[in-house]
């Protein structure tokens, strides 16, 4: 099912795009082999020869039936762009370079460089953004069960690629598996992994609201956001 809809989707952008058209990318968790198809998307980066107005519009009626189909529209590159955009997006280009898959026209990622110490930055002003959200989330939620299940549900696959990407950061040999991160940064921090693994869990249908103390794991899942995320500042010194 997932093929079919790749095929008509690609089939339609480089209908549209024509020449303009230069590769089609899937990346994200249908390419790192973490898909949900209740909580994930499928994600396409085009790379074009120009990204105007025009070409934009041309796109447009694609990108229309993507998003109808649930999708989030695709993001539109030019390949300068993307280069230049290394050192904003650096967390984003990894996860592309380390997981893609060509769908269409030259693979542009096999020799892509990003720089690391500004990889790190992103990764710490991430962390501790995403920290200040989920207090705030926190905040404002009211104290059922649910409401406080769909705050973690909301922000874990965010604070797992963090977590990848810190440690990644900090020199360790890249995580094979999102949990695998939470295991091994919690393992480094001297937290607990367990709430956090219990969301990944319940987010891929491995276990039922019933099961779960939702208020304990919430306080658990806090703390270990909060600890990784004071260690990641105390390590990542700002570049001089």
């Amino acid at each position: 099912m997932i093929e079919k809809k790749l095929d008509e989707m690609v089939r339609r952008l480089t209908s549209a795009g024509g020449d303009n058209m230069k590769s089609i990318v899937l990346f994200g968790s249908a390419v790192s082999g973490e898909f949900a198809a209740e909580h994930s998307n499928l994600n396409l980066l085009c790379i074009v020869e120009n990204a105007g107005l025009a070409a934009l519009e041309e796109l447009h009626s694609p990108a229309e039936w993507w998003v109808r189909a649930g999708h989030p529209a695709p993001l539109v590159f030019t390949l300068e762009e993307l280069h230049r955009s290394a050192d904003i997006f650096a967390i984003e280009l990894l996860d592309i370079r380390a997981h893609r898959c060509i769908l269409f026209g030259a693979d542009l990622f096999e020799n892509f460089e990003v720089p690391m110490w500004l990889h790190r930055l992103q990764v710490e002003r991430e962390l501790r953004t995403n920290w200040v959200r989920l207090r705030r989330a926190v905040l404002a939620t009211p104290r059922r069960n649910r409401a406080m299940l769909g705050i973690m549900v909301d922000s874990v696959s965010s604070f797992a690629v963090l977590f990848q990407h810190a440690l990644l950061g900090m020199g360790e040999p890249p995580m094979q598996s999102r949990r695998d991160a939470v295991q091994r940064m919690s393992a480094l921090v001297g937290a607990d992994a367990s709430p956090m693994m219990t969301i990944l869990d319940y987010r891929e249908g491995k276990r039922s609201l019933r099961e779960m103390d939702v208020e304990a794991t919430l306080h658990g899942y806090l703390e270990l956001v909060g600890m990784v995320t004071n260690e990641v500042d105390r390590r990542f010194e700002p570049r001089r």
